[in-house]
């Protein structure tokens, strides 16, 4: 097994030449040119605080396509109910912290968390929100380039109400063209809202396509709410 370390060019080895877990180097640094460059070659970092900064590039990789998306019976009588408001890049800020602070240990780094808000203000990162009056009770972050999005992370404070964002974060990728939602990893969660596993070639094709499209840079509503 090969391990590649970064140099401070912000370029990255094949993806095809990552370990059988997905790890590709080690090194670098998180400055947003090496953050656009790793996503947009299918690339994401994920580390621990006391260790270096590692790159992975897994596969097969789950892919939500926003069209194919499916709404669960459950999930539709929440939506029916209107217990939620959902809205885009408000507050970005509390959303990563929230999504850092929830867990026990957490990949969400100072350093992560300082990166991504950098990539907000530039417009590559979002944010969705879920509120409850005006509770936040929910939210999820990404990074966007093209017509791709690529999930980080996600947190709930109520019950469904990440459910809610993922959904609403869905609607807004269809409307807007959106090639695929990259969820980076499987899970139950992702699975039932039709993530479909695809192998890397499938995935480096799709990820040309939906990188050489215009980039989406301004996303901020104040109310929005998922269509059911």
């Amino acid at each position: 097994m090969s391990i590649f370390f970064l140099t401070e060019e912000p370029v990255f080895p094949p993806v095809e030449l990552a370990d059988p877990d997905g790890l590709l180097a080690v090194g670098g640094d998180l400055s947003c040119f090496r953050l656009i460059a790793a996503y947009s070659s299918g690339i994401f970092p994920w580390y621990e605080e006391e260790g270096p900064i590692l790159w992975w590039a897994p596969f097969p990789r789950p892919l939500i396509f926003p069209s194919k998306a499916h709404l669960s019976k459950s999930l539709k009588r929440v939506l029916k109910k209107k217990i939620f408001n959902v809205s885009l890049d408000t507050c970005f800020d509390q959303v990563i912290q929230l999504c850092a602070g929830l867990r026990e240990k957490t990949w969400i780094t100072l350093e992560m968390k300082r990166a991504y808000k950098k990539l907000h203000r530039l417009g590559y990162a979002h944010s969705v929100e879920v509120w409850s009056g005006r509770h936040l009770v929910g939210g999820l972050y990404g990074v966007s380039i093209g017509r791709a999005f690529f999930g980080e992370s996600m947190f709930h404070l109520q019950a469904d109400a990440s459910k809610v964002g993922l959904w609403a974060l869905i609607c807004f990728l269809r409307k807007h063209n959106f090639v695929f939602l990259d969820c980076q990893q499987s899970s139950e969660l992702v699975l039932r809202f039709g993530a479909i596993e695809v192998d890397r070639s499938k995935y480096l094709a799709l990820l040309k396509r939906a990188i050489s499209k215009s980039s989406l840079i301004r996303w901020r509503q104040n109310s929005f709410y998922p269509v059911y």
